[in-house]
């Protein structure tokens, strides 16, 4: 079998949404790019909330919209950029996307839809709809090795039953 392309993964409710981000973030490593698109209640919030407790964050985790992005201490920093305000790909460019992009933790950026040229080439795009009431659908499409890799750690981690904790 070749390397996984992409995945697919329909969550029936937000705990759920959140225990997948919560094993998403138990495999990042230092410099992980997470981008995250999808509608209006479509879990991004939620998601990277479980990212954060993955990464063993034990602070509150709310959506930046007015601040731009916010920095959460775990066993690595977690970037958390929310791109909604943004009309113009050149307004992010201002706002030093690079320091968090290239930063030495997990950054995870909502809508980042809107502004999709200024990031690298390697990152894993988590595309987030609504499938039902509590339902989401999240597709998870790899750009680069790391991220195939790191789709592959999470497809094994589903399947062993061991969605969240590195050590269970």
């Amino acid at each position: 079998m070749g390397p996984l392309q992409e995945l697919t993964l329909v969550t029936y409710s937000a705990q759920e949404t959140g225990e997948l981000g919560e094993a998403l973030g138990a495999l990042t490593l230092p410099g992980d790019l997470l981008l995250l698109s999808g509608d209006l209640g479509a879990g991004k919030t939620c998601l990277v909330q479980g990212i954060a407790r993955g990464l063993g964050v034990k602070t509150v985790v709310r959506s930046p919209t007015f601040v731009f992005a916010t920095e959460h201490m775990g066993r690595l920093p977690l970037y958390h950029v929310d791109l909604y305000r943004v009309d113009d790909p050149r307004e992010a460019d201002g706002l030093g996307l690079d320091d968090y992009i290239e930063g030495d933790g997990v950054c995870a950026v909502e809508w980042a839809e809107r502004a999709v040229d200024l990031f690298p080439a390697d990152h894993l795009l988590i595309a987030l709809a609504h499938v039902g009431p509590d339902d989401r659908s999240l597709r998870l499409i790899p750009s680069g090795r790391r991220y195939v890799e790191l789709l592959n750690g999470l497809k094994e981690r589903i399947a062993a039953g061991r969605p969240a904790s590195p050590d269970a």
